[in-house]
Formats: structure tokens, sequence, C-alpha cells
């Protein structure tokens, strides 16, 4: 069994006991978090919702919140002599999921 879930304007295959890294989300460490289901396949076959699936659940834990690798950036226009270096880090959540339910 598996589901596709939407969260942080992406969406994610999931199944039990999976491990994901998602847009930052406003949960403590050790929270459960539910996620919209789109779409759900079962041993009776695939059940896609319009949009979401009704009564379909997905239940995670949030195992921790960090940010990513940094990622260097640069800006450069010739013959001006503009030139910059920017970096970035990414927020994550890092989320367990622990069960499915139709």
């Amino acid at each position: 069994m598996y589901a596709i879930i939407t969260t942080g304007g992406k969406q994610y295959k999931v199944s039990d006991g999976d491990v994901i890294y998602v847009e930052k989300l406003n949960a403590e460490d050790n929270a459960t978090v539910e996620f919209d289901v789109v779409a759900l396949a079962a041993e009776d076959g695939l059940k896609v919702g319009t949009p979401l699936v009704k009564g379909a659940k997905v239940t995670g834990t949030v195992v921790k919140s960090g940010k990513g690798k940094k990622i260097s950036v640069m800006t450069y226009k010739p013959k001006k002599g503009e030139k910059r270096k920017m970096g970035h880090r990414q927020p994550y959540t890092k989320v367990e999921i622990k069960s499915i339910s139709l």
C-alpha cells in the first residue's frame, strides 16, 4: 500500500516506515503530523481524489528539522565590474511515515 501526499507545494510517494525530507513544517520534534492524500493505492485498486481522497489520511512523526547543504550562487555582469557571491541553505523537516489509513 502506498499513498501520494501533498505538502509544501510538492507531492511525495510514501509507504509505511518511509523517511522523507519535506519543506519546513511548523512542528516540534517528535510531534505527530497529518498530510493530505491525493491518491491511494491499496489491494483493491487505485483511488484518486478530486482533489483529495475523502477519509484517507497519512500520519507521520517529525524526526528533526534543519538546514540542507549550502549552495553557492554567483551573479555577474560583464564589462561592468559587478559580481556577487551568495549562499543559501534550504530549511527542511525530516518526517517518518507511521501509518496510511482510509
